[in-house]
């Protein structure tokens, strides 16, 4: 069953990520402030660390199942990314415009469920003693390109006027040194998920073989 258990969850990131995503495009909105419309929903951090998630699922169930090292980077990559959404809107946007609303629709999938069954998933499955230290800098790439393209975007052009603004986090509303700051805080919050899931990935590992000796 635990060799089963990594698949059978695979299959569930991969139907939740679809029907999340059904859900979005079928959902209309003022595409205003956080939110959008259409593939205009793939601005947000949320959407594409869930989307990529469900990619890597898929891969893995149906390209490369049984995986390898860089394999693994990726699922540590998926997991910390949609972890991280899910930090922020619990401890700091879900408090500030309200549970109700950050967990609503397609959010409910991208907020909260996806995100922790993609922890359950990688820590379950054991993959933490076969990743380093300098794998869960890496897992930070996909943090550090959404955060550069975001940045990018505004110096070229413009922060524009809200709620149709290219900065729709308000990162930049105290200025670029601010900004910067918000990035870093994020990038070293991703740095952080992917130890502790590493962490906790090797513990259930040195776990599990100390029950089968």
């Amino acid at each position: 069953m635990k060799k089963k258990l990594p698949f059978i969850l695979n299959v569930i990131i991969v139907f939740l990520v679809a029907v999340g995503l059904v859900i979005l495009f079928m959902t209309k909105v003022s595409a205003t402030g956080l939110s959008a419309d259409g593939f205009d929903n793939f601005k947000f951090y949320t959407v594409l660390s869930n989307t990529f998630a469900g990619i890597i699922a898929l891969i893995q169930l149906v390209i490369w199942p049984r995986g390898g090292r860089y394999l693994k980077i990726l699922k540590l990559t998926a997991a910390s990314s949609v972890a991280v959404t899910f930090l922020v809107i619990a401890c700091f946007l879900g408090p500030l415009y309200g549970m109700s609303k950050m967990y609503k629709g397609s959010n409910l999938f991208f907020h909260l469920i996806v995100p922790l069954v993609c922890v359950v998933e990688f820590t379950v499955a054991a993959y933490g003693p076969d990743i380093t230290i300098r794998d869960c800098f890496l897992s930070t790439i996909f943090t550090i390109i959404y955060g550069a393209a975001y940045l990018t975007n505004i110096f070229f052009n413009g922060t524009g006027e809200w709620p149709k603004s290219n900065d729709w986090y308000g990162f930049l509303n105290w200025g670029w040194g601010v900004g910067f700051l918000i990035y870093a805080a994020i990038w070293l919050l991703s740095l952080g998920v992917a130890c502790l899931l590493r962490l906790l990935a090797v513990r259930l590992r040195k776990k599990s073989d100390s029950e089968r000796v």
